[in-house]
């Protein structure tokens, strides 16, 4: 079946000398982009929220080493590659495009640097969105007809370089027939699931409702949810899984109520040098985004907060990982390398 859906708007635009990205912090409310015309610029984007999602950032990355080597000089690179890697420590993808295009870099001249590394880094974007259309179709066909769907934080178009992962798979079992619903969960704090997440649904007119992240039991125990299908940020070797905070208290939800959890990422995301989800290195942002919305203050001056941005959700909770060479089922270690080795 050919593959109809698309992007509902344009995220990210490689321009040659610069990289233009849609400020997704603005969404839903306007629609406006930043120029990124260095490595520093992307990592600034993507440290500042105004880029993010784990495959998309990394196609970014890949973009942001395009935009040091245009210099055709070998030195900056290693400075920039540090730069952008130390914007986002957890998704491994980010780390997975700095290294391939280092790589890149190691085997040009400096004649051919500029154009070795763009040539790569537009090859490494376009290697994702044929990923999320893999993803998207096995990930379908683990869903039933008139499935009902919890989805967490953002895992949709504007984290990807295509049509999405975990809404990738969403919007593609949709325009097949096997969703009746989608419930998406606000993801306190920085609101992916409302602001990005429902927009997302509601261009592709997925029939799909917002509820507060503390409602999730409740819908699970009342509204005959089918499945729970997440992202994630980075795989560790044994199969766990890191991704948004509050994946984590949904894995064990849905396991107390007898609803398959379904991971879906692309293999960039799986990281078999970090052998468990203990290891994985947790971004802790800043306590601002927690205590205020939009700049507004919504806890007592004064007041301290935490902000880890992500948890890990151990792999004996996840039914299945869905990546753009096979489904991992049982999910564990062994089955992991099996597929993606």
């Amino acid at each position: 079946m050919k593959f109809p859906l698309k992007d509902p708007v344009r995220h990210i635009i490689w321009k040659g000398d610069r990289l233009r990205i849609l400020d997704q912090r603005l969404l839903p409310r306007r629609i406006a982009y930043i120029d990124c015309r260095s490595a520093a610029d992307v990592a600034k984007a993507t440290k500042d929220m105004a880029l993010r999602g784990a495959p998309l950032i990394g196609c970014a990355a890949a973009f942001g080493m395009a935009l040091a080597a245009r210099k055709n000089s070998k030195r900056e690179l290693p400075e920039a590659a540090a730069l952008l890697k130390k914007a986002r420590p957890t998704a491994v993808n980010l780390a997975c495009a700095v290294d391939r295009m280092l790589e890149v870099a190691r085997d040009s001249s400096n004649g051919g640097l500029a154009r070795d590394v763009a040539r790569a880094a537009v090859e490494f974007f376009e290697e994702d969105i044929r990923a999320n259309q893999a993803i998207a179709k096995f990930g379908a066909s683990l869903l039933k007809k008139n499935s009902r769907v919890i989805t967490h934080c953002n895992a949709g178009a504007l984290a990807t370089a295509g049509l999405g992962t975990a809404v990738g798979v969403i919007r593609y079992a949709h325009h097949i027939g096997k969703i009746e619903h989608v419930y998406a969960c606000e993801t306190r704090p920085y609101l992916q699931g409302s602001r990005l997440t429902l927009w997302e649904l509601m261009q592709g007119k997925v029939p799909a409702t917002l509820i507060t992240d503390n409602m999730a039991a409740h819908v699970m125990k009342t509204q005959r949810i089918d499945a729970v299908i997440v992202g994630s940020d980075r795989i560790a070797a044994n199969a766990d899984v890191c991704n948004k905070i509050g994946t984590y208290g949904l894995a064990i939800l849905a396991k107390h109520h007898g609803i398959p959890l379904i991971v879906a990422a692309p293999a960039t995301t799986v990281d078999f040098k970090t052998p468990d989800g203990d290891r994985i290195p947790i971004e802790e942002r800043s306590a601002l985004e927690v205590l205020e919305i939009h700049g507004r203050p919504i806890a007592p001056i004064g007041a301290k907060a935490r902000h880890f941005g992500f948890d890990v959700t151990p792999h004996e909770l996840v039914s299945a990982i869905v990546t753009e060479k096979g489904i991992i089922r049982p999910v564990n270690g062994r089955n992991l390398e099996k597929i993606l080795k």
